[in-house]
């Protein structure tokens, strides 16, 4: 079972690759860089350890 919390964040990581993908669409008619994807998924993952800490 989901928190509220849970599925709103869900929603806003949804909402922030998604305003990502267009910008760089419309900067190089490419996908997202292999560079960010990875950011991206470094920074979701210290963003979790934090939250478990808490």
């Amino acid at each position: 079972m989901t928190s509220d919390n849970d599925h709103k964040q869900q929603r806003i990581d949804h909402f922030i690759d998604q305003n990502l993908k267009k910008v760089f669409s419309e900067l190089e008619q490419d996908k997202m860089p292999d560079e960010i994807i990875d950011l991206l998924s470094v920074l979701r993952a210290q963003d979790e350890e934090l939250k478990a800490k808490k």
